[in-house]
């Protein structure tokens, strides 16, 4: 099932040129990166990977997403951290790559049970969420 907007917020634009052994930049010139496969995957490892990318962007929007069900809540999220982690590997019998995530998040001074539930609600907000659900592994951990 495709879920589209209703309404498009916010809208940004990056343009690769190399692939993974280039460069990604945006329109608005906020970002401009230097992109390399890491040593793992055969690269020299000196520049930024699209999995790092990917990991920043699904931690920052998760955040905000768990802040905004903790407000809601009335659950203090002050100190809370996301940390993404994304694996690239073969799939398919190495057919192609696919890739999986863990979110690890840390909630002080809330209870365990409590943050939990936030973390589930968070990952029905988040866009990021929302666009991986069904397509990749996404396991959630509360720290």
């Amino acid at each position: 099932m495709t879920i589209a907007v209703e309404k498009v917020l916010y809208a940004a634009r990056a343009t690769a040129d190399g692939g993974r052994d280039g460069k990604v930049s945006t329109d608005d010139g906020k970002l401009a990166v230097t992109v390399a496969p890491p040593v793992e995957m055969g690269g020299n490892g000196n520049g930024t990977n699209p999995e790092q990318l990917f990991a920043a962007g699904y931690a920052a929007c998760f955040h905000s997403a768990l802040k905004l069900v903790a407000r809601k809540a009335r659950q203090d999220s002050d100190g809370s951290t996301v940390t993404a982690e994304v694996g690239i590997g073969p799939i398919n019998g190495g057919a192609g790559y696919g890739l999986q995530v863990e979110l690890v998040v840390s909630l002080p001074g809330v209870e365990r049970a409590v943050a939990e539930e936030l973390v589930a609600k968070a990952h029905e907000v988040c866009p990021y969420s929302n666009a991986t659900r069904g397509n990749i592994k996404v396991d959630l951990k509360v720290a």
